[in-house]
């Protein structure tokens, strides 16, 4: 059943923080009750690495939620990859991770980045999503951390 709303105006744009903040206020007011959790159980994490002139050779970025470490971003600088960087990253997100109280992550990557980096750290595929650009899948993946 269709709603007419006098008054009502619908726009689009860009990226809006204000929206964005709104947004994820009212997602909690859903999320938290329905999985028995609180702001207290969400957390951000980041981890980098420069190198000795301060410029940066890779990061992390990532949140952590009732106990699930979502990893969002894993980036190392094209001359630096190779070098074991990704796997140190990742390694110290997860145990940060394990010290907030975590005991699972997931991650997804598409398949022209990195799903067999994950993989080889022990996440397990759990499914994929078609459609990326460049005929490519997200790879969706996950890990016990116990």
């Amino acid at each position: 059943m269709a709603h007419d709303y006098v008054g009502a105006a619908l726009t689009v744009g860009h990226r809006d923080p204000e929206l964005n903040e709104r947004l994820s206020k009212g997602l909690d007011e859903v999320n938290f009750p329905a999985t028995g959790t609180t702001a207290a159980d969400e957390g951000t994490l980041s981890v980098k690495v420069v190198d000795d002139t301060g410029e940066l050779i890779g990061g992390l970025s990532a949140w952590t939620w009732g106990g699930l470490l979502g990893i969002e971003m894993l980036w190392v600088r094209e001359e630096s990859r190779r070098e074991g960087w990704g796997s140190r990253l990742l390694l110290a997100a997860e145990d940060e991770a394990r010290r907030r109280g975590c005991d699972r992550a997931c991650v997804s990557s598409f398949t022209f980045q990195a799903p067999e980096f994950y993989q080889r750290h022990g996440y397990i595929e759990t499914g994929r999503t078609p459609g990326i650009p460049g005929g490519a899948e997200d790879v969706h993946m996950y890990k016990e951390l116990a």
